[in-house]
């Protein structure tokens, strides 16, 4: 398989800027066979604004960015990157994005059989997943489906937080939530990446990096905590 991603939790860290805490990350793995990336705002209302930052950070690393949106044929644009990025906001503002341009299925093929590396933060690590069921977002649209790109057969919980011992909020902490989606049927495992952590998959393995470690839910079984640099190649197994 020859599939190639960086699913990052979150693109600003407490104390630095857009994409800083990853920034080496992502060139890396880029690479220098690619000069232009392919980004997609979908998940801001704002998309040229968001287009001009990403636009910004891109070029201090070596790299041009063409935003999906000016392009007249965004499938096109996809079939012809050399990668794509796709960024945070609303996860089912982007997934709706996403279906209304017929580009679900085109990117993942774009990824999965072609090599074209995908990166993702928050929201757009949500949606290179089985489903965006596991995002932190609220429903401001409906796409016609939770089912995403599915470029690895689990999901995600972006910006994990941990439960707040001290905290007076009676509201579902996040563990709550994830373990309420496992107790439907038939549920995938959850990796919850805190702020500050990121997955890098490269065909069959799968590595977390980053700072902070990773949270893992499985249906019926214990969490799993694990450090950065750990192995998750058993994820992508289903």
């Amino acid at each position: 398989m020859k599939r190639r991603l960086l699913l990052v939790s979150n693109s600003t860290l407490h104390g630095g800027g857009y994409l800083d805490h990853c920034a080496r990350d992502v060139k890396r793995f880029f690479g220098r066979d690619v000069r232009r990336v392919l980004f997609v705002p979908y998940a801001l209302h704002d998309r040229d604004a968001y287009t001009q930052t990403a636009r910004d950070k891109f070029r201090t690393l070596g790299y041009e960015v063409d935003g999906i949106h000016e392009a007249p044929d965004p499938a096109h644009a996809v079939r012809t990157a050399e990668a794509i990025f796709i960024g945070g906001g609303n996860t089912f503002r982007l997934l709706k994005s996403l279906y209304d341009n017929q580009l679900v299925s085109e990117i993942r093929k774009r990824v999965m059989e072609d090599g074209v590396p995908y990166m993702g933060s928050s929201a757009g690590t949500n949606v290179a997943t089985v489903s965006i069921s596991t995002t932190n977002d609220m429903p401001i649209v409906c796409p016609p489906s939770f089912s995403s790109i599915g470029l690895v057969p689990f999901n995600i919980n972006p910006h994990y937080l941990d439960p707040d011992p001290h905290s007076r909020h009676m509201g579902e902490t996040r563990e709550q939530r994830i373990l309420q989606y496992h107790e439907e049927a038939d549920t995938p495992r959850v990796l919850g990446l805190r702020e500050g952590s990121m997955l890098l998959v490269e065909g069959d393995t799968a590595t977390l990096l980053g700072t902070t470690r990773a949270r893992l839910f499985t249906r019926g079984q214990p969490t799993v905590e694990y450090e950065p640099g750990s192995d998750l190649s058993f994820l992508l197994t289903g």
